[in-house]
């Protein structure tokens, strides 16, 4: 089996502040590539910044700065954002980078060479916020302005020399790939929303500008720029290392297992990027994952409503390992999300403070007073035992299964009933009574308890990281013990090893 894992985030428009899109499609993202990692895969994840394009052009104008000065300052903000989410990516790539020219370079000398490419002018409308092309019945007017139905963007009138991609040759080409890789789109919604739009026919792209200069020149044609959303979504294969097909990284990795998404640019993911590559001779991906809107009391945030949830904000007020829980198990991925404060509070105080971490602090503090900090030794296991190690070890597979459909919201579910069923358990068989009168007992249950813990934990390490590494610790283990092998291990944990009781891990968050 292939045990080599690719997953990318969308490479983020470098402008304005970070905001809570950006921070759900990297945690996400980020969750499964540990869990990826953790069951023994060689992960590579990729993030970065998109720093081509009219828009870049005009931001870096208004700011009076040379435009790749502009950018190499906003990309340190998007840079040190996989810091502040505590991303584990292995790179992180800017397309205005040699690497990714060279690449780019490579895929239309391809599309040239295929045939795909041809010389015209375009005629008609144009997102410079969307970096997108929008046909007349895709365009409303709101007063004075035309916008695009799709994003409420306002549209401008274009007409130039354009090189054009043949796109509307591979309507019946596309339609037959999807319908040969039936997870190429997921969720089954997106997948809906693309083959309609494909079967109603695809027109030719306009693949070049000549009305700017921010971009990567038509080779052989300086007079034009590439298309800024051809020259961004190569950045999946120039990270690999691309045109150098016999490079390590891009045998390894190529072609990617997942591209994780924001909705609102999905034709470009499921449309205009396999059509790429599949005329440019090139393997494309295996799944594009298209996920809803985060919004705020179930409204779009916007600087007008006053509804801005700033994920900086929430990290530096709450905690990042809460933030990213919240956001997994708040919103069904696939489908728009609506967060709170209120919500978040509260899910940190039932879920990690009196759920998880209520778990973690009674039974080490408990050890730590009864059992002079020591991992007991166990006697003989009761059926009521077996079957609360077992309930996660059976379910293990269907776990897996879950992470790799992308179900990241039932997952999240099931482990923290987990942790519920591991306090009850607790709670029924009162240690603290049996330490006045059946000793083995006592030590017997409590070892099936830390065992329990330590399951959990591996389970919730993708999400909480941080929090995780704590509790793995507090038992005598170290970061090389979190991998799912070990939840079957059920002699991992030694008898008389010490137990350090640590911190609270999550602090319950008083009401105003």
């Amino acid at each position: 089996m292939d045990k080599n894992y690719y997953i990318t985030t969308p490479i983020y428009y470098p402008s304005g502040k970070p905001h809570m899109g950006h921070a759900y499609s990297s945690i996400v993202a980020d969750v499964i590539a540990r869990f990826k990692k953790i069951n023994g895969y060689q992960v590579y994840f990729l993030t970065g910044t998109d720093e081509h394009g009219l828009k870049i052009q005009r931001e870096a104008e208004k700011n009076n700065k040379d435009p790749k000065e502009f950018c190499d300052e906003l990309s340190i903000t998007f840079k040190n954002l996989t810091k502040t989410l505590n991303l584990s990516n292995n790179d992180f790539i800017r397309t205005t980078e040699k690497r990714h020219f060279a690449s780019v370079n490579e895929v239309w000398s391809r599309l040239v060479k295929s045939g795909d490419i041809y010389l015209d002018k375009y005629s008609g409308w144009y997102s410079v916020s969307d970096e997108a092309y929008y046909d007349e019945d895709e365009i409303i007017q709101d007063g004075a302005i035309k916008k695009a139905k799709s994003s409420g963007s306002k549209v401008e009138w274009v007409e130039e020399e354009s090189f054009f991609f043949k796109l509307s040759a591979w309507s019946d080409k596309l339609l037959k790939f999807y319908d040969k890789n039936p997870k190429f789109i997921l969720p089954i919604s997106r997948k809906n929303e693309v083959i309609n739009f494909v079967k109603k026919g695809l027109k030719d792209l306009s693949v070049s500008r000549t009305s700017f200069k921010w971009g990567i020149p038509v080779p052989k044609n300086n007079k034009h720029v590439i298309y800024v959303w051809l020259d961004a979504l190569t950045n999946y294969i120039s990270a690999l290392n691309f045109p150098k097909t016999n490079d390590k990284l891009y045998k390894s990795f190529w072609p990617a297992d997942l591209h994780i998404i924001g909705k609102d640019i999905l034709r470009f993911h499921a449309i205009y990027w396999p059509a790429f590559l599949l005329a440019a001779k090139i393997e494309p991906p295996k799944r594009v994952f298209g996920h809803g809107w985060i919004l705020s009391d179930d409204k779009k945030m916007s600087k007008s409503l006053g509804n801005i949830l700033d994920p900086l904000e929430i990290i530096k007020n709450y905690g990042v390992d809460q933030l990213r829980y919240y956001l997994i198990k708040e919103v069904s991925l696939g489908n728009d999300g609506s967060i709170s404060l209120l919500n978040l509070k509260n899910c940190i105080n039932n879920d990690l403070a009196n759920n998880y971490g209520n778990l973690c602090q009674r039974v080490l503090s408990f050890i730590e007073k009864n059992c002079e900090s020591k991992i007991p030794q166990p006697d003989k296991f009761e059926k009521i035992d077996m079957d609360l190690s077992e309930d996660i070890t059976k379910k293990l597979p269907k776990l897996i299964e879950m992470i790799d459909n992308q179900d990241l919201n039932t997952y999240i579910k099931e482990v923290i009933n987990f942790s519920f069923k591991s306090n009850k358990y607790f709670n029924d068989l009162e240690p603290w009574k049996l330490k006045k009168t059946n000793i083995k007992r006592m030590n017997t249950v409590l070892y099936c308890i830390l065992n329990q813990i330590k399951s959990i934990s591996i389970l919730l390490f993708p999400i909480m990281p941080n929090s995780v590494e704590k509790t793995i610790s507090s038992l005598s283990l170290t970061k090389k013990n979190i991998f799912l092998d070990e939840i079957n291990n059920q002699n991992l944990l030694k008898p008389g090893n010490i137990i350090k009781k640590g911190e609270i891990l999550f602090k319950k968050i008083e009401s105003d």
